[in-house]
């Protein structure tokens, strides 16, 4: 059986593809570089990151993107022998406007090379682009009114204001022709993510709709044109757990149809996992996959004939594929690359932030701007993928002043983290310390749970481990080889989530485990990391 979720973590919006016998899938980054993330499988069952194709800074600069702004909603797609990957960059999300500009790049296979970007346009997010068998590409993306009361006005969510339809042009590289607003969604409302397919002379229309929280639903039309009129399924929509809140996968909505070669039908749809008896989900909007027919009537529906999805899910041709077992990741720094787990903030200049030369064996940290900065952040973080894991790293660093740290952070964004680290106390010296930012939004004001700071005299290395266990987060140090002691009381681990602090719909990315230097007084102090290990429990 597939187990769902099969991209475990922040993994939303999928967009999945099959080139042969070869499937693709890429989901949403955000504020985090580079940006896209497409993973491969050749079964459904087992996926690996292929690529990250959005990677320097003539495709992608998001310094000053907010938080939970940057990459949306991809759609990946291939013809005419090349992959096609259109995504949004969202600059503002907050208040009444977006910007939201949306670009195409290209690539012969999905490891590149990938294509500078062109630009489309900005009416609205989550673009895709449907090539039709004559020949002809149509782009697609939801219109953003600002005109309006948003969520919650009348009628209902006038923010959204339906699909918009174009001709692009691929040789031009423009859109060309009319626009046309082609579907307005149903009344569950916040209509957005399209995705077009085409079966037996049908264009069939799929959309989320009801928000990416707990109201999210995949809804499906139909048209003979491509243009419409659409006609609704009889049933509205075709995947959500908005009316099953015991349900194991909540929030499902946002994906795509894909068929194998053998004729199976699934459907990608982003889902979320919230802590047992708390609606927050550290995991994020992961990524999972249903078994899908086709109807006598024409329509699609989830093969188990129920909207709610299934953690399992049958494989195609009924095959029995074990999946690949959870391991403890290690990372020594030990090549001249990043591994592949890691990403950073916003900027498409790494080398400002780390090295993984400088000191061969270590990664390198640079501190630059405060925890939560919007421009240069050192931070190298990696998803969180399990309810209960426990991170450990070791760091050496020789700070000056109180204005620079170095440590082991669970981070969500700037008004939510917890961060254990080395500082500089004018009375004791070298010292641990732990600043929280426990969902103070907006303020981003900083508690201390500490309180005191531990003295670590001397120059050796520091190992910072984080224990997380559900909502509960308990860090430890210990100095060189020592044993491990409790750094600091348990803190909530649950508000490092989708819906902690600001709540659902606030934002929209995932929790993630890492190492963080900061340098407040502008020397950029440099803080070396010799191992990271990520244990799933």
């Amino acid at each position: 059986m597939i187990r769902n979720p099969i991209l475990p973590g922040f993994n939303p919006d999928p967009s999945i593809v099959r080139v042969g016998r070869d499937y693709y899938i890429a989901t949403s980054t955000f504020e985090w570089y580079p940006g896209v993330q497409i993973h491969h499988s050749a079964d459904l069952v087992n996926w690996r990151l292929a690529k990250r194709p959005l990677e320097r800074a003539s495709q992608l600069d998001m310094r000053g993107n907010p938080d939970s702004g940057g990459i949306w909603a991809p759609c990946l797609s291939y013809a005419d022998g090349l992959f096609w990957l259109v995504y949004t960059d969202v600059k503002r999300i907050d208040g009444n406007f977006k910007d939201t500009h949306n670009y195409i790049v290209t690539a012969p296979a999905v490891e590149g090379p990938w294509s500078d970007p062109v630009y489309v346009n900005s009416s609205g997010f989550d673009p895709s682009l449907f090539h039709d068998d004559d020949g002809r590409k149509w782009f697609l993306n939801m219109v953003w009114n600002h005109v309006s009361h948003g969520v919650g006005g009348q009628p209902k969510h006038p923010s959204f204001a339906g699909i918009l339809l174009q001709e692009y042009d691929a040789k031009a590289g423009r859109l060309v022709g009319p626009v046309k607003n082609i579907f307005a969604g149903s009344d569950h409302g916040l209509v957005e993510g399209p995705h077009l397919y085409k079966k037996n002379g049908w264009y069939y229309l799929t959309t989320a709709e009801g928000g990416t929280g707990y109201d999210h639903v995949v809804t499906m039309a139909r048209s003979r044109t491509i243009d419409g009129p659409y006609e609704m399924h009889p049933d509205v929509h075709v995947i959500t757990s908005k009316d099953s809140p015991d349900a194991p996968l909540q929030r499902a909505g946002h994906g795509q149809i894909v068929e194998t070669p053998e004729g199976d039908v699934y459907h990608t749809h982003l889902t979320g996992r919230p802590l047992p008896g708390i609606r927050r989900s550290p995991l994020g909007r992961e990524t999972a996959i249903q078994k899908c027919v086709w109807g006598s009537d024409g329509w699609l529906r989830l093969a188990k004939n129920s909207l709610v999805p299934s953690v399992e899910v049958e494989e195609p041709g009924g095959r029995t594929t074990a999946p690949a077992p959870r391991t403890t990741v290690r990372s020594e720094f030990d090549t001249a690359d990043l591994p592949a787990d890691f990403q950073w903030l916003r900027t498409p200049y790494p080398e400002r932030l780390f090295s993984l030369t400088e000191k061969p064996g270590s990664l390198r940290l640079f501190a630059r701007e405060s925890v939560g900065s919007w421009y240069e952040q050192a931070l190298v973080a990696r998803r969180q993928e399990d309810f209960s894991f426990r991170a450990e790293t070791e760091v050496s660093f020789d700070p000056e002043t109180f204005q620079q740290m170095a440590g082991l952070t669970h981070y969500y964004n700037r008004h939510k983290f917890h961060f254990a680290g080395i500082t500089h106390n004018a009375r004791l010296g070298r010292v641990l310390t732990i600043l929280s930012c426990p969902g103070s939004w907006p303020d981003g004001k900083l508690e201390f749970p500490l309180g005191e700071p531990i003295p670590v005299p001397g120059d050796s290395p520091v190992g910072l481990a984080a224990d997380v266990d559900g909502p509960s987060l308990q860090f430890f140090y210990r100095v060189g080889k020592g044993n491990w002691t409790k750094l600091g009381p348990v803190l909530d681990a649950s508000v490092i989530s989708d819906e902690g602090g600001r709540g659902e719909h606030g934002s929209f990315t995932g929790a993630f485990i890492g190492m963080l230097a900061f340098d407040t007084s502008g020397a950029a102090r440099t803080a070396d990391f010799d191992v990271f290990e990520y244990q799933p429990r």
